[in-house]
């Protein structure tokens, strides 16, 4: 899953010359967080609604209306932005991009080409919506998790038993991080199983491993085994 799939390509940019009060009108009229900022059409920096928080006139301050008004008109965003700023390139991963937005502790990373044009802008908001949708949370259903032998085989024995329970699979995530030595744990999302054979089919899951756990978006219902 790359980044140009889940990016949004309509950005809204300001002007390195523009004010303060002009970044916080467009950030309430477009219900955005952040804002790039251009010099030529050039990516020079970047700002957020906390940067322009932090700069905004005190509730305390004695100025009146007129004067704060005036004050932040004065202010422009050259004056606040964050001039070194983290970019992704579009053929990054979704995880590369996650992994760029944690390290840094910011909420969104401009795209940019190979000539460093701005194409678009990836936030948390989009990280989350392609993790709802890479675990098929979407489709609601079931999802089960279960512990088996890192060898082939169990992968398939499993979607092929769900196929004879008539289930569907909306999504399979593997991890060995949390597994013991030699194990893999294994997270299958799955919808259109009759609730009445959810115990049967559990059942023959035990033949192949270890059940971790499973929730049923259908009834929020979540049964936690003893081994997970």
């Amino acid at each position: 899953m790359l980044v140009k799939n889940w990016m949004s390509g309509k950005v809204f940019t300001v002007d390195v010359d523009e004010s303060m009060q002009d970044a916080i009108h467009q950030m309430k009229e477009k219900n955005i967080n952040l804002l790039p900022i251009l010099s030529h059409e050039k990516l020079v920096g970047i700002i957020s609604d906390r940067d322009l928080k932090k700069a905004s006139p005190s509730d305390a301050s004695t100025l009146d209306i007129h004067e704060l008004l005036y004050l932040v008109s004065r202010i422009k965003v050259k004056d606040l932005m964050i001039k070194k700023v983290v970019t992704v390139p579009p053929d990054y991963t979704i995880e590369e991009a996650a992994e760029l937005l944690l390290e840094n502790k910011i909420s969104g990373l401009p795209v940019v080409d190979r000539k460093e044009r701005l194409i678009g802008i990836i936030t948390r908001s989009d990280i989350f919506k392609a993790l709802i949708f890479i675990t098929g949370l979407g489709k609601k259903g079931i999802q089960i998790a279960v512990r088996v032998k890192d060898i082939p085989g169990p992968i398939k024995e499993i979607r092929q038993l769900i196929q004879k329970y008539s289930g569907r699979i909306a999504g399979i995530l593997t991890c060995a991080d949390n597994a013991p030595s030699g194990y893999l744990h294994i997270y299958f999302r799955i919808y259109n199983i009759p609730r009445d054979i959810v115990s049967a089919l559990l059942k023959e899951m035990e033949s192949i491993g270890t059940l971790l756990y499973i929730v049923d978006h259908r009834d929020n219902k979540r049964t936690i085994f003893e081994n997970a």
